[in-house]
């Protein structure tokens, strides 16, 4: 194993879910450093309309809490995105008289 792999905490060999020797490991929704609002956000812009779908592993915390919990957490993020412009919501239908 180099100094590098040593350094960062990896091991060769299998390793289970949980280990605290593991390079990484699976954190529940909103707990771990994936920005998922950003994630919403490049969904809505580019018009993706379908599911959401998490696929939840996290040995630390109960399975139906931790997914009940990631559930929640992308429901809170979600929002509908805007209908038009946003400038348009401020443009007049009936132009203001003009001066004269």
């Amino acid at each position: 194993m180099g100094a590098w792999q040593r350094r960062r905490g990896r091991v060769r060999g299998h390793t289970t879910f949980g280990d605290p020797r593991r390079y990484w490991d699976f954190r529940s929704v909103g707990r771990g450093d994936v920005r998922f609002e950003d994630i919403l956000v490049a969904l809505n812009d580019i018009g993706y309309r379908g599911p959401l779908s998490v696929e939840w592993e996290d040995a630390r915390m109960d399975r139906v809490h931790g997914a009940t919990e990631s559930a929640a957490f992308l429901r809170r993020l979600d929002f509908e995105p805007a209908g038009g412009a946003f400038d348009a919501a401020f443009a007049r239908t009936n132009p203001a008289p003009t001066g004269g």
